[in-house]
């Protein structure tokens, strides 16, 4: 990670240029403050907060920062919303962001800039996620201290937000295998054991926490995020799994 440093430190000047004094915090999140960052397989996840909602002519300017300096990170890009401090404490479930960002979305911005900066806000349930990371283990890249910005974000909130992301597994496990088979080890860490786990994490404690007959693959998915080497994973395992950790998941689900 210490190869982004020099992007961080200019997103951030660059970000208070910008924003000004509406400007409340940078926060980093995800894989970089997990200790399991991999330029060939993680993002860059950053939340922005700000006092009040920027009017169009600052997401434009805000965007066009963002899209150039997403052009030196990592292979997955950055991933950045930015949110008003009102929803972060109490925290709002689903949350409001005013203006997103990911790769998937980079080609709608380059063919229509207005179009994007007027239509890409609403509500996102992962940053219930985003948020409970940032609180537990998140770094402030500038502003005011994670404890004076961000509420407690609640067992049920969570828990919905990660769920969210799974539901589907038992379809979405055969387009992105590694991804699914950690996610789902670390969802079930969390609803047995309220562990807040990376991907890396999450499969260590499947190993450990999971039936045996499913350690091949979960290594297998090790092995993948680790090293960045495609795994042959067996697919009818795989959605085998799928199934008996969304059984499992379900029973803590509203606990």
């Amino acid at each position: 990670m210490d190869k982004y440093e020099p992007l961080l430190e200019k997103f951030t000047e660059e970000s208070k240029r910008i924003l000004g004094d509406d400007l409340v915090g940078i926060y980093l999140h995800g894989s970089a403050v997990m200790g399991c960052f991999n330029p060939k397989k993680s993002d860059i996840d950053l939340i922005i907060v700000v006092e009040d909602e920027p009017d169009d002519k600052i997401k434009k300017e805000y965007m066009d920062m963002v899209v150039k300096a997403n052009e030196e990170a990592p292979a997955k890009g950055i991933e950045m919303s930015i949110i008003r401090k009102n929803v972060c404490d109490p925290f709002v479930y689903p949350t409001p962001f005013e203006l997103h960002f990911s790769t998937a979305h980079l080609e709608w911005y380059k063919s229509d800039a207005d179009d994007y900066v007027k239509k890409m806000n609403g509500e996102d349930k992962d940053l219930a996620a985003h948020v409970t990371i940032i609180n537990h283990r998140g770094k402030t890249l500038f502003g005011r201290p994670i404890n004076e910005v961000f509420g407690k974000v609640s067992r049920q909130d969570y828990f919905d937000s990660i769920w969210n992301d799974i539901k589907d597994a038992k379809e979405d496990i055969t387009e992105d295998t590694m991804y699914i088979v950690l996610n789902l080890a670390r969802v079930l860490a969390y609803a047995r054991d309220n562990a807040i786990l990376s991907k890396k994490e999450g499969g260590k404690w499947g190993i450990e926490n999971i039936d045996e007959k499913y350690h091949s693959l979960i290594r297998s998915a090790l092995e993948e995020y680790e090293n960045s080497a495609a795994a042959d994973y067996d697919i009818e395992l795989a959605q085998e799994y799928a199934v008996y950790m969304l059984d499992e998941i379900r029973k803590y689900r509203y606990v």
